[in-house]
């Protein structure tokens, strides 16, 4: 019996793991970053921060760091109501959440000190984000209630891991300070949390997929 043939049974109907439907990725500066603003980032970014706060609701009222909560509430509650109660996803609201997440990984990665050119409101920069248009009738209409709770082991391991790239950050930016380089190690590690986190928000919060997104920094 040729190997072929022996080894066909064990391989039959077998397809490789198809990648999560979301690709995020930064590009490595391949040059100096600025020293200045770098070391006054937390100043630079007011103007933009102001912008994303505007997106938010109820900032005002509850606190400063409401924006993030805001920002989910707007892009979770009426993507659930239209695939609870019409099963559909509009191709319009599909455009607004994909481009307001880009334009908040950017406004996060000049935040970790990833890159410094200021964050575009428009362009991908160095900033590269990507997830497709779903078919709704594909998707289910009841797991949107429970994907914030199944994705609760992503969060756990999520609060620690960003933990770790905050001390990340506040290394690199010592180190821009003294080399003009965010070491490569410490670089890759943070996108990763970036990364797995966004997966996440792609599964629980903008709801484009029911597949449930890896346990990976990849």
């Amino acid at each position: 019996m040729d190997d072929q043939t022996q080894g066909s049974p064990q391989y039959a109907g077998y397809e490789p793991a198809k990648p999560f439907p979301l690709k995020f990725d930064v590009d490595y500066p391949d040059r100096k970053l600025n020293r200045v603003s770098s070391a006054f980032r937390f100043l630079w970014i007011i103007p933009i921060a102001i912008i994303v706060g505007m997106l938010s609701w109820g900032g005002s009222q509850h606190g400063g760091d409401n924006w993030a909560w805001g920002t989910t509430a707007v892009l979770f509650f009426p993507t659930v109501l239209m695939l609870l109660f019409r099963q559909k996803y509009p191709r319009w609201w599909y455009d607004w959440n994909l481009n307001l997440t880009r334009f908040l990984a950017r406004v996060w990665v000049y935040a970790a000190l990833l890159r410094d050119e200021y964050p575009s409101t428009d362009e991908e920069q160095a900033v590269h984000l990507d997830f497709p248009y779903p078919d709704a009738q594909q998707l289910s209409r009841g797991l949107p209630l429970v994907k914030w709770f199944l994705a609760i082991p992503h969060w756990i391991i999520l609060y620690f891991l960003s933990i770790a790239a905050f001390f990340c950050i506040v290394v690199a930016w010592f180190a821009i300070l003294f080399t003009g380089r965010y070491p490569r190690a410490l670089f890759d590690f943070v996108v990763g949390v970036g990364r797995w986190w966004l997966r996440v928000e792609a599964y629980a919060i903008l709801l484009i997929t029911d597949e449930y997104p890896p346990f990976s920094l990849e």
